[in-house]
């Protein structure tokens, strides 16, 4: 398995199952596709903007919504497992991606997994464990938030260190070993906490180089 970021924009996600499962990846999803959750009944859940409908296919049933909206992912997540299924054929004969909420530990060819994820634009950090443990994957999660927690700002400032280098006339060789010792250094890392020009004057002491400078 490779992962792979996909951009959904403009895209419609169809969900089958409205329970914590469904609703979680409702959330997910709606952040940045156009999100449509078929169920015959919703708990007291947060499902973000998404589209509810109250309904019960069948399996044949479940076809016709995914012809219907023509979804570039198909999320199925009932307690059905038939359903389940006919959900995944019909996204698979569209050509539209799947993910099984009830595929767990080995995952079949071509199903998508969703992993837990960490996003502080415009880094995005995720980890999997294939299925086998959930729990793992939120402890980790959770690790990478504490750890990294101004990784977004660290990829503005080292990418505009990039570009003023690279005006500069420094050589690939030479922007590609000061950025490098901005990542890596944990006095730019605390100085982000205090604002982006202490972090500039920081990286700038790092590297021996004046940000804003590129005479």
């Amino acid at each position: 398995m490779i992962p792979l970021l996909h951009d959904f924009s403009d895209e419609t996600v169809l969900i089958f199952g409205a329970g914590p499962v469904g609703a979680r990846k409702a959330r997910r999803f709606a952040a940045e596709a156009e999100v449509v959750v078929v169920s015959p009944e919703f708990a007291d859940r947060e499902f973000g903007a998404a589209e509810l409908v109250r309904a019960a296919p069948d399996p044949a049933g479940v076809r016709e919504w995914v012809d219907r909206t023509a979804p570039a992912l198909v999320v199925a997540a009932t307690d059905i497992a038939d359903l389940n299924a006919a959900a995944e054929a019909a996204a698979r004969e569209r050509g539209a991606l799947v993910n099984r909420a009830d595929d767990h530990g080995e995952q079949d060819v071509g199903n998508v997994v969703v992993p837990a994820t960490v996003r502080d634009d415009p880094v995005v950090m995720a980890v999997a464990t294939g299925g086998h443990s959930p729990a793992l994957s939120k402890h980790l999660r959770e690790a990478f938030e504490a750890q990294f927690a101004d990784a977004g700002k660290m990829a503005e400032l080292t990418g505009e260190l990039r570009e003023e280098l690279k005006s500069a006339d420094t050589s690939p060789s030479e922007r590609r070993d000061a950025v490098r010792r901005v990542v890596r250094s944990d006095r730019v890392w605390k100085a982000l906490d205090s604002g982006r020009s202490k972090a500039e004057k920081v990286a700038a002491d790092v590297i021996g180089y004046q940000m804003g400078d590129t005479s």
